[in-house]
């Protein structure tokens, strides 16, 4: 069975880890060292788990009235995570009731424990001894993939706090903005912090309610409809040690409207700089009120290492550079990651983890808000594994990063979606990748085309088969649908006007899509006229 050689796998690796202790070590004093062990404060608060895959609740528990539940799925092992200051060279004891299948208490980086199956409690118990050097310990908990949700409670970590003479306060996060709302949620970023012993994690507080984030984002949830609220985010060390508050961010709830999800509108015309001598983006920001644009391309180096054009590193250059300059100018990016040729993530990640782990560093480099997978070609469209491990590495990123929307860029026929189409519309159903965005490229079509009708024909085409793929109404449909056209000559000699373009947009506006844009900035040239006339694309 493919799970059960999956978790002996890692069940080997996790008591290799724990092989090698310290020679002589301290010994620990008696104190528990996590914050609400025991879950009694009736939130997470302490604790950071996977993809919102954690929560609260009142049965079955252990001890008081409150324990974890972890809902692991068959992307997600529900994993929920605490780091704590600690002593160098000592022995510490980790401890937890858990129930449920195959349960994991361990600490990152060294060894772990588990059991196969309980129906009711039982305890695990772990020995540590940290390193010569360490000053904080992540200890955690994890059910198995597939295995449905599993319980833990009145979790311990024996031995004597870290820290020593640590003092020094990270310096405070800087420029925190609001990156997207929802009728129910914001979602922030902010830059990172610096610190002496290394930053452990940040805290994002309105109204005295904390999120955790281990990252440089987060999205805070449970908010009403069109409601202004007012965040600050701090850092923290391993010492325990945390910095002054940010300058305030105020962000404001979309207005519940009674849709079905949320919209999720976007102008985004593709600029590359990679090629055709590359506009100022603030420039074109500027002259034509645009605010999106679509960054190309994400590829592939030295195997599943994501990086621009397979040779640029995703911080440091001038990617990053564009990236602040179009965010400082009120707008924002959405990567485009594949392409038709060059080195490609898809087929270069040889699992649906490992490629999910690559789609994580362009995420957590930039803060990102929306992916792009540009899905093209014979190694990666006409591939059958590899769309399924497309669609279930955005199933799991889009877990890991609540509020992050996913977008599928995809070639069509004048009268829709091809067999490779459709069969990504229908496995995008069957392995629930909860797909934001269907954009087709609706040009390529065999030269002298009606580029309008041949336009309107095969957006119509995806528009029906994701109706009747996913049981949508038409405005549900074409609420997920995208169009990605090409400026002028397409390779394949079809012409789009200015006037075309118009038309186009207007009819997409008229049926609310969801997604605009075109190929490409750096051929709309001299008065960017095109990237002008998809500013006016209103969804």
């Amino acid at each position: 069975m493919r799970t059960r050689h999956r978790l002996l796998a890692g069940l080997s690796a996790v008591v290799l880890t724990g092989a090698g202790l310290a020679l002589s070590p301290m010994v620990a004093n008696a104190a528990n060292l996590l914050s609400n062990p025991g879950f009694e404060t009736g939130s997470l608060s302490g604790w950071t788990c996977s993809g919102g895959t954690g929560s609260v609740v009142g049965s079955p528990v252990h001890g008081g009235s409150k324990a974890l539940a972890g809902a692991a799925t068959g992307s997600d092992n529900a994993r929920c995570a605490q780091t704590v200051a600690v002593k160098p060279s000592t022995a510490y004891t980790l401890t937890g009731w858990v129930r449920g299948s195959y349960v994991h208490l361990g600490v990152t980086g060294g060894t772990a424990r588990w059991t196969s199956s309980t129906s009711g409690y039982s305890l695990l118990t772990v020995t540590f001894t940290t390193g010569a050097s360490q000053t904080s310990a992540e200890v955690y908990l994890h059910g198995w993939y597939g295995q449905g949700t599993y319980n833990a409670d009145d979790i311990s970590l024996d031995g004597p706090g870290g820290g020593g003479n640590d003092t020094q306060a990270p310096t405070t996060p800087g420029n925190p903005r609001a990156t997207g709302v929802t009728a129910n949620s914001v979602s922030l970023t902010w830059d990172a912090s610096t610190d002496n012993v290394g930053v452990t994690g940040y805290e994002v507080v309105r109204d005295g309610q904390v999120t955790q984030a281990t990252g440089t984002s987060a999205t805070v949830s449970g908010l009403a409809a069109s409601t202004q609220y007012t965040f600050t985010v701090r850092a923290k060390d391993a010492a325990g040690n945390t910095s002054p508050a940010s300058v305030p961010v105020t962000a404001t709830t979309a207005k519940d409207d009674g849709n079905p999800g949320p919209r999720f509108i976007q102008a985004a015309p593709y600029l590359y700089l990679g090629w055709g001598n590359p506009p100022a983006a603030a420039d074109v920001m500027r002259a034509t009120g645009v605010k999106w644009f679509t960054m190309a391309f994400i590829l592939a180096q030295n195997g599943c290492n994501p990086t621009w054009d397979s040779q640029r590193p995703l911080k440091g250059g001038v990617d990053e550079n564009n990236v602040k300059a179009i965010r400082a100018a009120g707008g924002d990016i959405v990567p485009s990651i594949g392409g038709w040729s060059g080195n490609k993530l898809g087929p270069n990640c040889a699992t649906a983890e490992l490629l999910a782990g690559a789609y994580q560093k362009v995420i957590d480099a930039y803060g990102l808000k929306a992916i792009d997978v540009d899905i093209e070609n014979t190694d990666e469209f006409e591939s059958a594994a590899v769309q399924d491990r497309i669609l279930t590495a955005l199933k799991i990123v889009k877990a890991n990063n609540p509020g992050l929307r996913t977008i599928l860029t995809f070639p069509t026929l004048n009268t829709g979606p091809n067999s490779w189409g459709n069969r990504l519309i229908e496995q995008a159903k069957a392995l629930n990748a909860n797909i934001d965005n269907f954009t087709i490229m609706p040009f390529n079509f065999g030269g002298a085309a009606d580029m309008y009708a041949a336009t309107v024909n095969s957006t119509t085409g995806l528009k029906n088969k994701l109706k009747s793929t996913f049981g949508w109404t038409d405005a549900e449909a074409f609420a997920h649908v995208g169009i990605s056209g090409m400026n002028n000559a397409s390779d394949a000699g079809e012409n789009t006007t200015p006037q075309i373009w118009t038309r186009i947009r207007d009819w997409s506006n008229a049926n609310h899509i969801g997604r605009f844009s075109f190929w490409a900035v750096n051929r709309d040239r001299p008065n960017w006229e095109f990237t002008a006339i998809t500013a006016g694309f209103t969804g």
